[in-house]
């Protein structure tokens, strides 16, 4: 559909994401450890691998995955998320060496902690409020999204967005 009334695809952003159970790793249930990795990296995979034609027609197609500072960190009862999320890392930055020499651009955006109802599952205790909502993150996301963006395969965190080039 996007082909066939666009005929490409400027912005891919690529934000869904599912938690999963906080618990030892031997408590996960098989259907529960499937659906966070379907969800945070097959799905992301589907996207590239679905998107990439319609990237490459753009003049300057970009494309934006969500991560977490989870993957970069050894956090207990957080495997499945941290696991599916180190993984999404892994394939996005091989992405962008395969389109390094293409008009498309691929980075990871880590927001930080948001005011998510996955925030809200991980830590229920927690005070929204002094949470920074979502949408205090579109500039960052316009800036890497932009054509005068010219990083590629970078791991950016909230507002190191603002500087990018």
């Amino acid at each position: 559909a996007i082909f066939q009334r666009w005929g490409k695809l400027d912005i891919l952003v690529a934000a869904a994401g599912a938690l999963g159970q906080l618990s030892p790793m031997p408590a996960y249930t098989p259907k529960m450890w499937d659906n966070v990795m379907a969800v945070n990296l097959t799905a992301n995979w589907r996207l590239i691998r679905s998107m990439d034609p319609l990237l490459r027609r753009s003049d300057a197609g970009r494309a934006i995955f969500v991560t977490s500072g989870v993957s970069r960190r050894i956090v207990p009862y957080w495997g499945a998320y941290a696991a599916s999320k180190a993984a999404l890392d892994m394939l996005v930055g091989i992405y962008a060496a395969e389109v390094a020499h293409t008009q498309v651009r691929v980075n990871l955006f880590n927001p930080g902690p948001m005011r998510t109802f996955m925030r809200r599952e991980a830590f229920p205790g927690e005070n929204e409020a002094q949470q920074t909502p979502p949408e205090a993150h579109g500039e960052s996301l316009i800036k890497l999204a932009l054509p005068s963006c010219t990083m590629n395969g970078q791991w950016v965190a909230g507002d190191e967005a603002l500087g990018a080039q």
